[in-house]
């Protein structure tokens, strides 16, 4: 048996469209940064580091705050919400109906927000082992579904992997590489 995913579910658009809605009118921007690795023990300056490569990361232009809150506003609007007066910060969430397909949504959300503002780094933060093992799933058996049969997304390259504190390089790998990362993480 095969699960199918169908990209056009009403329910699931709007959710995906209320998270794009809270960046329109951004362009694509990124911010490049440098990432230093600490120095072998037998490097002469034992506890420096080098800088020894770029790392790339999501960015919002300065001065977004203000077309954030606005945008936030329309998608409250839209959505039956109260207004918020201000951001108290630049988290949001999306609530939905548990068996929906909330974990489809943000995937999705996080593919389209990669093709429309550049954003390449995605952190997904479970409550438990459970549910991150429940989104790894969802993660490989979703690969055909984004690259065959929703043509937006064909040839989109992109990595996730399971955070493990053992495995440095590969947040290392995370935070340089210029294309689509996603890491799964649990607060535990």
């Amino acid at each position: 048996m095969k699960i199918q995913f169908s990209g056009d579910l009403p329910y699931q658009r709007q959710a995906i469209n209320a998270v794009l809605g809270v960046f329109a009118g951004l362009e694509k921007c990124d911010s490049r940064f440098s990432v230093s690795a600490p120095r072998r023990k037998d490097d002469q300056h034992i506890g420096s580091t080098v800088e020894d490569d770029i790392g790339i990361g999501n960015r919002l232009p300065n001065g977004f705050d203000e077309e954030l809150l606005e945008n936030v506003r329309d998608v409250q609007l839209l959505n039956g919400l109260p207004q918020a007066a201000q951001l108290n910060s630049r988290d949001f969430t999306i609530e939905m109906e548990t068996g929906t397909g909330k974990t489809y949504v943000y995937l999705r959300s996080i593919f389209e927000m990669h093709q429309r503002y550049g954003f390449s780094k995605f952190i997904i933060v479970v409550p438990s082992v459970a549910i991150r093992a429940g989104v790894m799933k969802t993660l490989k058996m979703t690969e055909q579904h984004f690259k065959n049969e929703l043509p937006e997304f064909a040839g989109l390259r992109y990595d996730y992997f399971l955070y493990d504190s053992a495995k440095r390089e590969q947040v290392r790998s995370f935070a340089t590489n210029d294309y689509l990362q996603i890491m799964v993480i649990n607060i535990d």
